[in-house]
């Protein structure tokens, strides 16, 4: 079962730099993530999110490959390459997999302006040498879904100890 973990950032790359530290971790099998988000508050108040799985794109890609595939049996295959990157495309948009897109608006909006937020659902982890990386960011943590014990660790990894 994936944790989700928020993070909020006093400026507008904190969020960005620590996915991308997090991308590099998880390429060294250091952490395995499910979804990773990024929210950036703009000054003039609007909320901009940038998600780590494109589903548009990917069903595109695969509706696009399994329509050429189809259309090629029937001697139609860029017709079914068209008809099968539509349906992929569609089917993409509409499944929502990862931290629930409403919830990342919400929390969006509450982070001061110039400000972000990371948000992160961790399937697997190992925490001493995942936290080393990241308790150089200036973060501080938002939310968790992990146990109060958990979190209070966590919190104190990152400079809060106990709120």
């Amino acid at each position: 079962m994936s944790e989700l973990v928020v993070f909020a950032f006093q400026n507008e790359t904190g969020a960005a730099e620590m996915r991308d530290a997090l991308a590099r971790l998880q390429k060294e099998h250091l952490v395995t993530l499910d979804d990773a988000a990024v929210a950036v508050r703009k000054q003039d108040g609007k909320v901009k999110v940038k998600q780590a799985q494109n589903l548009v794109g990917a069903g595109a890609l695969g509706g696009a490959f399994w329509g050429m595939f189809v259309g090629l049996l029937f001697w139609m295959p860029w017709l079914g390459l068209a008809i099968g990157a539509a349906s992929g495309a569609l089917s993409g948009a509409l499944s929502d997999v990862g931290v629930d897109d409403k919830f990342i608006k919400e929390v969006g909006n509450t982070i001061e302006p110039g400000h972000s937020a990371l948000f992160l659902l961790i399937r697997d982890w190992t925490p001493d040498k995942v936290l080393d990386e990241l308790t150089k960011f200036d973060a501080k943590v938002l939310r968790t879904s992990l146990s109060k014990d958990d979190e209070a660790k966590l919190k104190t990894a990152f400079g809060a100890g106990d709120e």
